[in-house]
């Protein structure tokens, strides 16, 4: 009796252009998560065979008037769509941003005025471009469709999520078990932000990994919506320079967009070498196979991260300036460099014609204690003048009028004047 031809089994699997995976390489590198994947492949297929590019998604709060690295890791990714011929939206949640944002809160947020939020928006639109191609970028505001809805609109969209849903989210869940206030509002934020993908048709949402939980909510409302629902594509915090924490002004540990080239050059010289590795694949695009053999000078690397960095944000031109002036300074290692950045204390002469070199540290806010100024000393950490000679004297007295200027271990400063 002849065999029976068994049934099922593994499905053939789907052929995928190279140009598609190409372009989904370039989109997944540095990124963390693209939901659902098979999805990302499926609409860049459709685009590459109808010609007609996708509309990529994201939402930046005005919250504070200065963009730094940590926003170019996200401006990037957009950039990389551009390049694909896709079809780039910035949006600027003018309207969401006077609700804030509730991610990573353990409290409600102060709510922002308009005219902070308009004043804010506006110094993004001219730092964005620093990165994004201005022909081929539309920005737009969530005002201009959030302001115009009615109050059954708004009732509408509360009726296509639960609340269940918004407490799965884990800040709020972490503040409602512990019995910290969340408002009314700031349930909505989430709803907003996602009811954003539903007005601009959008196919992909580009978002930091804290905003994962908002993007997904714009996935589930456009299928409320009877829409194609967008998928997600989310990337690292940059950890700032402290090697620890997120970049962020509120921990001063950031680099603007708007920095000098030659501040911009410092501040990255003084990241890790471990760190750096990150920023390559987040900030650049240098060949990740390249990284073996830059490995094996760190010095040197480092400068030519910088450097990329600095040409990216300004020019090549800049670039290269920026690490000549950095190599010219460095190269007379006897000599006190002031960075760019170097805080200035002052004192009154005319109250204080002298004072103990502890006390003046410690009103400037080097360190919290005596004490701790004076291990600083015994240790010989603290620096005086260009030609860096050791303070010695944990009693060691400053004499008014004068300037001062002082390394304390490897990357601090301090510039004393007194008149």
């Amino acid at each position: 009796m002849a065999s029976k031809k068994k049934s099922g089994g593994a499905k053939p699997k789907t052929t995928i252009a190279k140009e598609t995976r190409d372009a989904l390489a370039l989109i997944k590198r540095g990124a963390v998560d693209v939901l659902p994947e098979e999805e990302l492949i499926s609409k860049l297929e459709r685009s590459r065979q109808t010609g007609k590019p996708l509309v990529i998604k994201a939402g930046f709060d005005p919250t504070a008037p200065d963009l730094h690295l940590g926003h170019i890791v996200l401006l990037r990714k957009l950039k990389h769509f551009q390049e694909l011929g896709h079809e780039v939206h910035f949006l600027i949640g003018d309207f969401t941003g006077m609700i804030g944002d509730p991610t990573g809160r353990s409290e409600t947020r102060v709510r922002l005025t308009r005219e902070a939020v308009e004043a804010n928006a506006e110094t993004y639109k001219q730092q964005v471009f620093r990165i994004l191609d201005p022909q081929r970028t539309k920005i737009v505001f969530n005002s201009s469709w959030c302001r115009d809805m009615r109050f059954e609109d708004v009732l509408g969209l509360t009726a296509r999520y639960t609340v269940a849903r918004l407490l799965e989210r884990d800040d709020f869940m972490k503040r409602y078990k512990s019995g910290e206030s969340i408002s009314l509002i700031e349930f909505m934020y989430p709803l907003v932000q996602g009811y954003d993908s539903v007005a601009m048709h959008s196919d992909v949402e580009l978002g930091g990994t804290d905003q994962k939980f908002n993007l997904l909510v714009g996935r589930e409302l456009q299928k409320e919506y009877g829409q194609e629902p967008q998928v997600i594509v989310t990337t690292p915090l940059l950890v700032g320079l402290d090697g620890s924490r997120k970049m962020s002004k509120s921990y001063d540990n950031y680099v603007a967009i708007n920095d000098a080239p030659f501040a911009m050059f410092a501040k990255i010289m003084s990241i890790s070498d471990e760190l750096m590795w990150d920023y390559f694949v987040l900030l650049t695009d240098e060949p990740e196979a390249n990284f073996e053999t830059l490995r094996k000078d760190p010095l040197e690397t480092k400068k030519y991260l910088a450097q990329l960095i600095v040409a990216d944000l300004y020019s090549t031109a800049e670039g290269k300036t920026a690490r000549s002036q950095w190599d010219e300074q460095k190269t007379s290692r006897t000599k006190m460099v002031l960075p760019p950045d170097t805080p200035e204390h002052t004192v009154d002469a005319g109250i204080q014609p002298e004072a103990l070199l502890v006390d003046v540290f410690v009103d400037a806010g080097i360190e919290s204690s005596k004490g701790a100024v004076r291990r600083l000393i015994q240790s010989g950490a603290i620096k005086l003048g260009e030609n860096l000679e050791t303070i010695e004297d944990a009693y060691y007295r400053l004499s008014f009028p004068g300037d001062y200027v002082f390394k304390i271990g490897k990357k601090r400063y301090l510039k004393i004047t007194g008149r």
